[in-house]
C-alpha cells in the first residue's frame, strides 16, 4: 500500500507560506542569509513535489523551481489546493 500524498501536499503549502514570509523580510537576492534560507526551502519544496502522485501532477501545469519564487509559487499553491479539494470532494482521504 502506498503512502497518502496529502501530507506532502500540506507540507508544500506550509513551505510556500514560509518562503513568502522570507520574501517579506527583504531582498532574497541581496541578503545572503535570506537567500540561503529560501534556497533550503526551495529544496524542500522540490523534494516534496516529487512525492506527489504522477497522475495528480499531470493534471496541472508543469512548474519549474528556477522561477518558483517570482512567477510560479502562486500557481503551485493553487494547484496543490485544487488537488486537495478534488480529493476531499471524492471522499477519498488517502492515496491508494
Amino acid at each position: 500500500m502506498s503512502k497518502p500524498w496529502q501530507p506532502y501536499a500540506l507540507h508544500i503549502l506550509d513551505t510556500i507560506a514560509k518562503i513568502q514570509r522570507i520574501r517579506m523580510r527583504g531582498d532574497i537576492a541581496a541578503d545572503e542569509v535570506l537567500y540561503d534560507v529560501a534556497l533550503r526551502d526551495l529544496q524542500t519544496l522540490s523534494e516534496a513535489t516529487q512525492l506527489l502522485p504522477d497522475d495528480r501532477k499531470a493534471a496541472f501545469p508543469p512548474l519549474t523551481i528556477t522561477a518558483m519564487i517570482d512567477k510560479n509559487l502562486p500557481a503551485l499553491e493553487e494547484s496543490i489546493r485544487a488537488m486537495l479539494a478534488q480529493n476531499h470532494g471524492n471522499g477519498n482521504d488517502q492515496a491508494h
